[in-house]
Protein backbone atom coordinates (compact mmCIF):
# COMPACT_ATOMS: atom_id res chain seq x y z
CA UNK A 1 0.00 0.00 0.00
CA UNK A 2 1.35 3.42 -0.88
CA UNK A 3 0.51 6.68 0.78
CA UNK A 4 0.65 10.08 -0.83
CA UNK A 5 1.89 13.10 1.01
CA UNK A 6 0.48 16.51 0.23
CA UNK A 7 2.47 19.69 0.53
CA UNK A 8 0.81 22.98 1.33
CA UNK A 9 3.77 24.97 0.00
CA UNK A 10 2.09 25.68 -3.34
CA UNK A 11 -1.12 26.75 -1.65
CA UNK A 12 0.80 29.11 0.62
CA UNK A 13 2.68 30.52 -2.37
CA UNK A 14 -0.57 31.16 -4.24
CA UNK A 15 -2.08 32.88 -1.23
CA UNK A 16 0.95 35.15 -0.83
CA UNK A 17 0.76 36.03 -4.54
CA UNK A 18 -2.93 36.87 -4.33
CA UNK A 19 -2.50 39.01 -1.22
CA UNK A 20 0.47 40.85 -2.73
CA UNK A 21 -1.39 41.51 -6.01
CA UNK A 22 -4.43 42.81 -4.12
CA UNK A 23 -2.27 45.06 -1.95
CA UNK A 24 -0.40 46.42 -4.97
CA UNK A 25 -3.62 47.05 -6.89
CA UNK A 26 -5.29 48.82 -3.99
CA UNK A 27 -2.16 50.90 -3.42
CA UNK A 28 -2.15 52.05 -7.05
CA UNK A 29 -5.84 52.98 -6.83
CA UNK A 30 -5.29 54.85 -3.58
CA UNK A 31 -2.30 56.79 -4.93
CA UNK A 32 -3.99 57.54 -8.26
CA UNK A 33 -6.98 58.90 -6.38
CA UNK A 34 -4.85 61.80 -5.13
CA UNK A 35 -3.25 62.61 -8.50
CA UNK A 36 -4.67 65.19 -10.86
CA UNK A 37 -6.20 64.01 -14.11
CA UNK A 38 -3.44 65.73 -16.12
CA UNK A 39 -0.80 63.79 -14.20
CA UNK A 40 -2.60 60.50 -14.79
CA UNK A 41 -2.97 61.29 -18.50
CA UNK A 42 0.71 62.18 -18.87
CA UNK A 43 1.75 59.03 -17.04
CA UNK A 44 -0.44 56.82 -19.22
CA UNK A 45 0.84 58.60 -22.33
CA UNK A 46 4.47 58.09 -21.33
CA UNK A 47 3.86 54.41 -20.54
CA UNK A 48 2.32 53.84 -23.97
CA UNK A 49 5.46 55.25 -25.56
CA UNK A 50 7.70 53.23 -23.22
CA UNK A 51 6.14 49.92 -24.28
CA UNK A 52 6.36 50.89 -27.95
CA UNK A 53 2.67 51.54 -28.57
CA UNK A 54 2.41 54.68 -30.68
CA UNK A 55 -0.57 56.79 -29.75
CA UNK A 56 -0.22 59.62 -32.27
Amino acid sequence: MTTATHSDAKTDSNLVSIVFAAFLGLSVLFIAGFASSATLHDTAHDMRHAIGFACH
